[in-house]
Formats: structure tokens, sequence, C-alpha cells
């Protein structure tokens, strides 16, 4: 059952939400969400019609992205003079042999190949060819509902979710890639805060860390990885079962 690992994968995302919240380094997450966009609006610039462009334009929103800066990213799809976008995924092993999968949205592979190699290997990790990792991962439908409740729980899965976790006070919901823009819109409709909804490489096991000091050099590894701009997601099927203090 994917409970265990999906409680690993979530641990992950929340500390990159928490450090990663009020981080003044982070100014380039408009220029991320953007390239999402982006590329996303290459299936059709309509996000009635498009369920991927919708769900980025969501996230958007929720980043407090403004309407220009999302317009403007729609429309690079019909500007001849734009550098293409394409997505591009890494995959490397981490401290304490962790698997790291690394979405990236770019215009340059020799620019950006270079810094995902020298943010993972500079910090204790090595890169891996292609498949080496991602098979020990499953892509899903991930949604984060601001609720915990037992009848919360009940309406994400007649929502249409494969599982779901309860995680400080609040529900992950893990959906096959198809039904994520249908679950999320499900869910929405209920009533039900929707806080986050993405396409994401689950692990199909996680990896625990319980040594504060692999633990801190894993961090290193995903924070050098999390702050290049062409780096749209960072997963690892590692479960950091140790706290970290922020001077470490």
């Amino acid at each position: 059952m994917w409970r265990g690992a999906m409680s690993g994968h979530s641990k992950w995302s929340k500390i990159k939400r928490d450090k990663g919240a009020n981080d003044a380094k982070r100014g380039a997450i408009f220029t991320r969400i953007g390239n999402q966009i982006a590329i996303a609006a290459r299936a059709g610039v309509d996000p009635t019609m498009n369920a991927a462009l919708a769900l980025a334009i969501e996230k958007a929103k929720a980043a407090n992205m403004p309407m220009s800066n999302i317009q403007r990213a729609i429309d690079r799809v019909a500007d001849k003079s734009a550098a293409a976008l394409e997505e591009v995924t890494y995959e490397g092993y981490g401290p304490g042999g962790v698997g790291i999968i690394v979405e990236t949205a770019t215009d340059n592979k020799n620019r950006t190949y270079p810094e995902v190699r020298t943010a993972i290997t500079k910090n204790g990790g090595t890169m891996a060819d292609a498949g080496s990792v991602a098979f020990q991962f499953t892509r899903k439908g991930v949604i984060r509902v601001g609720a915990s409740d037992e009848s919360a729980l009940m309406t994400v899965l007649d929502a249409g979710a494969e599982d779901a976790v309860e995680e400080d006070d609040e529900i992950l919901v893990y959906t096959d890639m198809k039904d994520l823009a249908h679950s999320r819109a499900t869910i929405a409709q209920s009533g039900l805060p929707v806080l986050d909804a993405e396409l994401q490489y689950v692990p199909n096991a996680t990896v625990p860390i319980v040594d504060p000091d692999i633990a801190r050099k894993l961090l290193k590894v995903l924070d050098a990885l999390e702050e290049l701009d062409d780096v749209v997601n960072v997963h690892t099927n590692a479960d950091i079962q140790v706290d970290i203090d922020d001077e470490s």
C-alpha cells in the first residue's frame, strides 16, 4: 500500500514549504511558475480546455503572481522570438543513498545540466543515468487540502482519490495522473480549501534518514537544487526522521 511511502514523501514537501515560504532567495518563483504556464500552454491557451494550464494558473494565483505575468507566460506560445522552453528531468543520488528527481524547464540544457550537476555533486551527491532512479517513483497527482476531520477525509475520497493521508492539520490527497484536475475541481466545489495541486513523483518506498549529519548534507543538496532558476520541482524518496535546527 502507498501510505508509508506517501508519508515520507510529504515530509520533504513540508520541509521545503517551511524553509522556502518566506525566503528572499525564492524571488525567482514567478519565473519558475511562468515557465510551467508557458509549457502547459503549448497544449492550448484556454485553461477551460487545458487542465494542466488551469492548474498552473491556480498555482500562480496562490503565489500572488500578477495576472499580467500570467498572461505574458501564456503569450510566449505565440511569440516566435521567445526562446523555446522544454521540460528536462535529471536524476541523481544524495547523501544516504536517497534517490532524487529534478524537474526543470529550460531554454538551454547546456546551462541547466551543469548547474544541476554542480548542486548535487558539490554537496555530496552523484548524478545518475536516466531511469536508474525514476523507477523507484510513480507519477501521481497530489492535492493539499486545508482540513483534517473525518468528514473532509470522506469528501476527498469520494472525489476520486486513490488514497489520502492526514498530516499537520491537512489532508494529502493522491490521485491517478489523469484524475488530478477532476479531483481538484470536485474537492474545491465541495467547499474544502485546496492549498495546492500538482503532478509529483511519489516514492514507491522511502529511505529513512535518522543520522542528523546525513540529514543536513541531504538538505544542502535539496536546497541547492531548489535555488536554481530552471528547477521547477525536486522530489526525493528520503524520509527525514530527525529535526534539523535552523543554523545547521
